[in-house]
C-alpha cells in the first residue's frame, strides 16, 4: 500500500465530489509522505499563500507568519534538526501541547488504529523502534519535498487565533491541491524552535506552530489508508424535517 494517506476511495464518493470542483479539492487533499522532489517555483508558492490569507480571521487579526524554504536553505534546515534529532532525541519540544496527556474513546482508538495501519503501510513493525526512528527522521528532510514551510504565530495572542492559523493552514493545503501538488501538515517542527529560530531570524514573540511540506506527490495513491467517521457518528441535526 503507497504510504500517501488520506484520499478518497470509494467510486460513487469520487464521482459525487466531482460534481462540485471544492468538493473534489478537498477530497483530494491528503498527507503525502513520499515526495518526488519535482520542483516548485517561487511563483507558485506565493500563488498558494495568496489565496491562503483569505482564511476567516476574527477582527481580521491574520495571526499567521510563513518562513518559505527552498534549495540550500531547505537543506540547511534539514540538516540542523536531523543533527538534533540524532544527537539530542529528548532536549527538544514544542512549546505548546499538541496532544491531551490521556486520551478518552473514541479517540484513543483512532490513535492506535492510526499506528497500526501507518507502520503496516511502510511494513514496519510497531515494536521497531529502529525504524520507527528513521521513518520519524524523514519528516525532517520534508518528505523530500522540495519546499518547506514553517508557520509561525505570535504567542502573544489567544486561543482564538490558534482557530484562525488553523483555517490558514488548511487553506493553504487545499490551494496547494488546486495546484497539483500535496503537502503534509507537521507539528514535530515545533519541538525544535531553538533550531529553526537563529536560523530564520523568527522574532521571540513569535512561536513556531508546524511545518508544512509542500511538492508533487511520488505516485496518486488508490485506496484510503486512514478512514474517516460518518456524518452520523460527529454531527447531530436538530429542526429538519425528515
Amino acid at each position: 500500500m503507497s504510504v500517501l494517506e488520506e484520499v478518497m476511495s470509494d467510486p460513487s464518493a469520487v464521482s459525487e465530489v466531482a460534481r462540485n470542483p471544492i468538493d473534489e479539492v478537498m477530497a483530494s487533499r491528503l498527507s503525502c509522505r513520499e515526495f518526488s522532489g519535482t520542483l516548485v517555483s517561487r511563483a507558485t508558492v506565493e500563488q498558494i499563500l495568496r489565496v491562503a490569507r483569505f482564511a476567516p480571521s476574527g477582527a481580521n487579526i491574520q495571526p499567521w507568519h510563513v518562513y518559505v524554504l527552498a534549495g540550500a536553505a531547505r537543506t540547511e534546515v534539514s540538516a540542523a534538526i536531523l543533527r538534533a534529532y540524532e544527537s539530542e532525541p529528548n532536549e527538544h519540544v514544542s512549546e505548546y501541547q499538541y496532544y491531551a496527556s490521556e486520551f478518552p474513546e473514541p479517540y484513543l482508538g483512532r490513535r492506535q488504529e492510526f499506528g497500526r495501519l501507518y507502520y503496516s503501510s511502510l511494513g514496519i513493525a510497531q515494536s521497531d523502534a529502529e525504524a520507527r526512528s528513521r521513518q520519524t527522521a524523514k519528516n525532517f528532510t520534508f518528505f523530500g519535498a522540495p519546499v518547506g514551510l514553517i508557520v509561525t504565530i505570535d504567542r502573544r495572542l489567544a486561543m482564538g487565533s490558534w482557530l484562525d492559523l488553523g483555517m490558514f493552514i488548511q487553506n493553504v493545503m487545499l490551494a496547494a491541491v488546486g495546484r497539483g501538488l500535496q503537502s503534509c501538515p507537521q507539528e514535530t517542527f515545533a519541538r525544535y524552535h531553538r533550531i529553526l529560530r537563529p536560523l530564520l531570524s523568527i522574532p521571540t514573540e513569535q512561536m513556531v506552530a508546524c511545518g508544512i511540506s509542500l511538492g508533487h506527490p511520488t505516485q496518486q495513491a488508490k485506496a484510503r489508508l486512514m478512514p474517516r467517521a460518518d456524518v452520523e457518528a460527529f454531527a447531530s441535526f436538530k429542526g429538519f424535517e425528515e
